[in-house]
């Protein structure tokens, strides 16, 4: 079994097994996202989760922007013929003032200080119950970005977390997208979200 026959059976499964679990999420392809560029024949798309159906869609009843999160779907379609390594991506968000903030990790997302979760209690006290981050769902983690490498003519998909608001002239810069073979970088993406 080839590389990309293995990788797309693996993501069919864990697809099967969240669609069991939780609602089915299928967004557009990189090209018919509001917002994209194209380097060397691969092709990344952005999407601001703010508000609206949209994210009613991917994420529920829970809405991570009243929370401080701002979720950014990316959508990534590798047409360069060679597989391209995401494993040491490296994604921002820069503000029309170019200050840059850096992606928070899925993982981490619940424990931001935005998440509504009570502060820690003091050192040597035991607390009786501990209040569950709103942000402490499936989700979060669920659906953010998780691809390592993406075979030729495949697509992948997902979000990426950062603790800011939505703010006109914003980017999204992405750099460290290798090619799998050379190990060669990219140029860099930085895709206007207004």
């Amino acid at each position: 079994m080839s590389i990309a026959a293995a990788a797309a059976s693996y993501n069919q499964a864990a697809d099967n097994q969240a669609e069991k679990d939780h609602p089915a999420f299928h967004p557009p392809p990189a090209t018919a996202l509001p917002h994209h560029q194209t380097n060397g024949q691969v092709i990344i798309g952005a999407d601001p989760y703010s508000s609206g159906e949209k994210l009613k869609a991917a994420f529920g009843k829970l809405n991570p922007y009243q929370y401080g999160i701002l979720p950014v779907l990316i959508a990534i379609q590798n047409d360069s013929g060679q597989s391209i390594r995401m494993d040491r991506m490296k994604a921002e968000y820069v503000d029309p003032h170019g200050e840059r903030i850096e992606a928070t990790p899925a993982k981490d997302v619940r424990y931001t200080r935005g998440s509504g979760a009570p502060p820690p209690p003091p050192i040597g006290v035991i607390p009786r119950h501990i209040k569950k981050s709103p942000l402490d769902d499936w989700e979060i983690e669920g659906r953010a970005f998780a691809a390592e490498m993406i075979p030729t003519g495949n697509s992948a998909y997902g979000f990426l977390y950062f603790q800011t608001g939505i703010q006109k002239g914003a980017t999204i810069y992405l750099s460290g997208i290798t090619k799998a073979a050379t190990g060669k970088e990219l140029l860099f993406f930085e895709i206007l979200l207004q």
